[in-house]
């Protein structure tokens, strides 16, 4: 077991603003699998936070490992990680 990793991923969990962001990436992807991700402009509209606080945010949690970004002409997409999403159940598994 990676104790560190986990640590990490916990921790960019821990900032509230971030894991309202990943959330929203979450319910963004969902939503619109057929997408292939989440256009980032289309839910900072949901934050009362600049935008490079967000950039901040999306920063931790892609060193976390929680999302990937790309850049699709002027916009950014995100995508989780559905990996470490798969990970993170096996270590916390249902009691």
């Amino acid at each position: 077991m990676d104790t560190k990793k986990y640590s990490n991923i916990l921790k960019a969990l821990s900032h509230p603003n971030r894991l309202e962001l990943f959330l929203e990436i979450v319910k963004c992807q969902e939503k619109d699998y057929e997408a292939g991700g989440c256009v980032i402009s289309d839910i900072v509209k949901c934050f009362k936070i600049g935008a490079p606080t967000i950039s901040h945010h999306l920063k931790e949690l892609s060193n976390a490992g929680l999302i990937t970004t790309e850049k699709r002409g002027k916009f950014l997409v995100a995508r989780v990680n559905k990996e470490i999403i798969s990970e993170l159940n096996n270590l916390f598994p249902k009691i």
